[in-house]
């Protein structure tokens, strides 16, 4: 599952997700854990470097993603990197750890893209060998919960390559909405692609979330 990451974004192009030096909020010195059924995401260490390598410097996840860092001291600067980001409150970064796995498999980055903190892009990518399995669909709902509810987002957006059928078939399957075609928006070599551009907004995703949680209730009623 490979939308694509947005962590090449230049800072000074950035927003800050709502911080300012006098308001940092918690999670810019220490990311929350999130748990969901199948995984956990926590906050990326340098010893998450070389299972990175293995994961997502694989062709058939690089394909349709601005290129990962293809060493594992590249992937340790780019850790590096998004916790200084995270300290000035311009973006987060979490490492996706399977239920019984100890190394991480993806990453979920959000970053913020206006100084109103009111939206923000989003992106991830997870190992092959994890794709199918029901990972992406735990561990997005954490993610999105958490953009929501803790930095107040009103607006995600993620982008995914036209032909990355697997990429656009998980956001509309999360609940994300196809806003619009971006054209030639991925240069990978010498190869343009369309991108597709995907929001969710905080009140259709909270209605999702009332509709899960009344057909919960049918079911465990009908159990």
């Amino acid at each position: 599952m490979e939308p694509g990451l947005p962590h090449l974004r230049s800072a000074a192009m950035s927003g800050s997700l709502g911080q300012s030096s006098e308001t940092m909020a918690p999670w810019c010195e220490a990311l929350p854990e999130l748990r969901g059924s199948m995984s956990t995401l926590r906050a990326l260490d340098l010893n998450d470097a070389p299972a990175l390598l293995t994961m997502l410097a694989t062709p058939e996840v690089a394909r349709f993603i601005p290129p990962p860092p293809t060493t594992i001291d590249g992937f340790e600067r780019f850790i590096v990197h998004g916790t200084h980001e995270q300290a000035a409150g311009r973006s987060v970064c979490f490492a996706v750890v399977p239920r019984g796995v100890l190394s991480a498999a993806g990453v979920f980055q959000i970053r913020g893209i206006d100084s109103g903190f009111g939206s923000a892009e989003w992106g991830f990518a997870l190992g092959s060998s994890y794709w199918g399995s029901g990972l992406f669909l735990d561990s997005a709902r954490q993610v999105v919960d958490f953009a929501f509810d803790v930095l107040r987002l009103h607006r995600l957006e993620a982008r995914a390559a036209v032909p990355n059928g697997r990429g656009n078939g998980a956001l509309r399957k999360l609940g994300a909405v196809r806003e619009g075609l971006l054209r030639s928006a991925l240069c990978r070599g010498d190869r343009q692609f369309d991108q597709v551009l995907w929001t969710i907004l905080d009140r259709d995703w909270q209605a999702a979330h009332r509709r899960r949680s009344l057909d919960a209730g049918a079911s465990s009623n009908h159990a």
